[in-house]
């Protein structure tokens, strides 16, 4: 079983650019959304989002999506390691893929800034 959530959003006139396509940013917020409902549910919500902090980002955006359009975006769990997360996700409208694309987090020490190990009960609840 893989910890995976999807959300449904709508693109907004925000969230296009000069030509009325979706901005690219827009898919690392959706992500984010994703991401913040896959803990909510998990239930370590508390423990996770500010000491998380994003490595690596990347997207590869496949079809372009515009105002008004419905899609569905998906975070999975890919890989957990010992301080370090990899999330795939994916947006979909309908059939089409329109972006997918992988984010890397580290979980660290708050006052500190450091990277360090999940704690166990934050590996079982995120382990794919």
């Amino acid at each position: 079983m893989t910890s995976s959530v999807s959300i449904r959003r709508r693109v907004q006139w925000i969230d296009t650019d000069a030509a009325g396509i979706w901005h690219h940013s827009t898919v690392a917020r959706w992500a984010e959304e994703a991401e913040a409902e896959l803990h909510r549910q998990l239930g370590i919500i508390d423990q996770t989002f500010g000491a998380t902090p994003r490595v690596v980002v990347e997207f590869e955006f496949r079809s372009p999506l515009r105002f008004e359009d419905v899609v569905d975006v998906t975070i999975t769990v890919a890989k957990l390691g010992r301080s370090s997360i990899t999330y795939l996700i994916e947006v979909r409208k309908g059939e089409t893929v329109a972006a997918s694309g992988r984010m890397v987090a580290v979980f660290i020490d708050r006052e500190s800034g450091r990277k360090r190990p999940w704690p166990e009960q934050i590996r079982r609840a995120l382990a794919p």
